[in-house]
């Protein structure tokens, strides 16, 4: 695997800045816009499922269902930036990760922050 398919995150150039703080050093808060959140749900397919059980059995890195859970968080996160962004927000501030089982078919992966417009200071 290689390490675009077992990692995550904003790129560069993004537009809107997103961080796990409560707040961007040399910045402060001009205004709170709210909560935003971008949700998946994924289910697994049957291959991916019986491969993940037999590997259990054995021990080590379920790397399909690694790949997929990277891919789900980043698709979770890219709608949050555009959730945000489409309110006007150029930051979001405080964000996390939620994952859950969606009714024993698949995983629900929720990436929530608050949105914010920044100012320099």
């Amino acid at each position: 695997m290689s390490l675009e398919d077992y990692g995550g995150g904003q790129g560069p150039q993004s537009d809107v800045l997103v961080v796990t703080t409560n707040d961007v050093p040399g910045h402060r808060v001009e205004r709170v816009i709210g909560e935003v959140f971008g949700l998946t749900v994924r289910s697994r397919h049957l291959g991916s499922q019986i491969g993940a059980g037999l590997k259990s059995l054995v021990g080590g890195e379920l790397k399909g269902l690694t790949k997929t859970l990277v891919e789900t968080r980043n698709q979770a996160m890219e709608r949050l930036v555009e959730q945000a962004r489409a309110r006007g927000a150029d930051a979001v501030l405080a964000f996390r990760f939620d994952v859950t089982d969606a009714a024993d078919v698949g995983t629900e992966v929720c990436a929530y922050g608050t949105a914010v417009v920044l100012a320099r200071e």
